[in-house]
């Protein structure tokens, strides 16, 4: 061992999870002998990965979720209404769109459930119903914009609103207190507000902990310069896609498994996409349009055979910049991925066509680009999930000292800010929100959660 160190707290990644945990331990309670540990660049494995969307809007059975998701979006305001040109984000909401009339009865209930759980006032306008109270996205900013949902139901309605989608889709869902902000850049603030209260930075990898009766009592990290032992009373596993042997290290399991989720940016010189199009979700079952020369080519070859079936709704769009420099993001997880991480992430060359081609069943603009498939920019990182898609905030079982904010699914740059205040909140004992016990890590050993989650309905997951 090439020599030792000290801190009050190790933090374990040094992504959004574990800077915003450094952030709140610093900056609100005051602590200043704080040391996040990485073998990675701040925000470079996952966390910069993100398409950098918000939303207040989850499922039940109870209103954990949005609750914690909201004072999210409360801490993100806060930072931006104090420096909106360093810190942006907008409100232009998530729009989530069927043409399948048996769909319209599911998202009326799932919208109504959001909205009682807190997310806001429900409302509902149909086509040919008269007056109508829906505010379209593009007459507000962010803190004058409406809370809860607005559904339109009819080609009419839709239509007049968002005129770029198909003019097959029957009913859209429009949650308001959504959007997306410059995740990697609130992530740098914060990082650089905890570091001036004295976090501090350790390039290397944890390779092993240490134990004292039951407590933690430090960290093994391989550096370049050879091992090094932390001395710490308190470690936290933010470690992303390493939570898993993080927790081994400390003699635990967690409930959690790993899917890999891709997304694409190209040029959108022809406009195709408004530059004020909510964050939009085509919820139905795709089928890509071949030619019939096409389809026989394929249906002759076994390994590209699958590209005649279905595959599954849950494709994503949201336009990036402005002017010249416009382009749009588009997220499909069409395949079955590794279950395990793989690094670097393997290479899909396909991807950037079969995401266009996806998008084009919600945006048939879209088809402009599929003669001549633009080049794309691909990258991508793993959610780590646990089974019900909640996130882990709280002590880590069997060791006293040892804790975790993680389990984070596809939410962790939106979470995070929460998260990672009841995570701080609990290590200095200060009182907790009523909904802290939602996200303990034991839940899952209680015999009447996991009857509630036999029963669980939808997971919130978008993307």
């Amino acid at each position: 061992m090439s020599g030792m160190e000290r801190a009050e707290i190790v933090i374990c990644g040094a992504g959004i999870a574990g800077i915003c945990t450094a952030y709140h331990l610093t900056v609100k309670h005051g602590l200043r002998d704080v040391l996040i540990v990485d073998p990675e660049p701040p925000l470079s494995v996952t966390s910069d990965k993100s398409y950098e969307g918000y939303r207040n809007w989850w499922p039940g059975p109870d209103e954990a979720m949005v609750s914690l998701t909201n004072r999210s979006i409360d801490l993100l305001e806060a930072l931006h209404r104090e420096q909106p040109e360093r810190l942006p984000m907008n409100r232009h909401g998530y729009a989530f769109v069927s043409a399948d009339p048996a769909r319209q009865v599911e998202m009326l209930a799932g919208a109504q459930e959001s909205c009682e759980l807190g997310a806001g006032e429900l409302r509902i306008h149909e086509s040919g119903s008269g007056t109508s109270r829906y505010t379209p996205h593009t007459a507000h900013g962010v803190f004058d914009a409406p809370t809860g949902a607005d559904v339109l139901l009819g080609r009419e309605q839709i239509q007049q609103h968002f005129p770029h989608l198909t003019d097959s889709a029957i009913v859209l869902l429009h949650p308001r207190r959504c959007g997306w902000f410059s995740a990697r850049q609130f992530g740098m603030f914060l990082l650089e507000e905890a570091r001036e209260r004295g976090a501090r930075l350790l390039c290397g990898k944890v390779v092993g902990a240490a134990t004292s009766g039951g407590d933690v009592s430090g960290v093994q990290v391989e550096t370049e310069s050879g091992e090094l032992r932390v001395d710490a009373a308190t470690v936290i596993n933010c470690a992303g896609p390493g939570q898993k042997e993080i927790a081994r290290h400390l003699g635990c399991d967690l409930p959690v498994h790993h899917d890999l989720h891709m997304k694409v940016a190209f040029d959108d010189p022809q406009g195709v996409v408004p530059r004020n199009m909510p964050l939009s979700v085509w919820l139905d079952p795709v089928s890509f349009e071949w030619s019939a020369e096409e389809r026989q080519l394929l249906a002759e070859d076994e390994n590209l055979r699958w590209l005649l079936g279905d595959f599954p709704g849950d494709v994503i769009c949201r336009p990036e910049g402005g002017g010249a420099s416009s382009s749009i993001i588009g997220q499909w997880n069409y395949q079955t991925q590794p279950p395990e991480p793989v690094f670097p992430i393997p290479d899909d060359p396909t991807f950037p066509e079969y995401v266009l081609r996806g998008l084009a069943r919600m945006i048939p603009g879209m088809e402009a680009y599929l003669e001549r498939i633009p080049k794309g920019f691909v990258d991508g990182g793993y959610y780590i999930k646990t089974p019900e898609n909640r996130p882990l905030a709280g002590p880590m079982p069997g060791v006293a000292g040892a804790y975790i904010l993680g389990g984070l699914g596809g939410s962790g740059m939106q979470i995070s800010p929460a998260a990672g205040e009841l995570l701080a909140d609990q290590i200095v004992g200060a009182p907790l929100p009523s909904y802290a016990s939602a996200f303990r890590v034991g839940r899952f050993d209680d015999p009447d959660y996991q009857t509630l989650m036999e029963q669980w309905g939808a997971s919130g997951q978008v993307g």
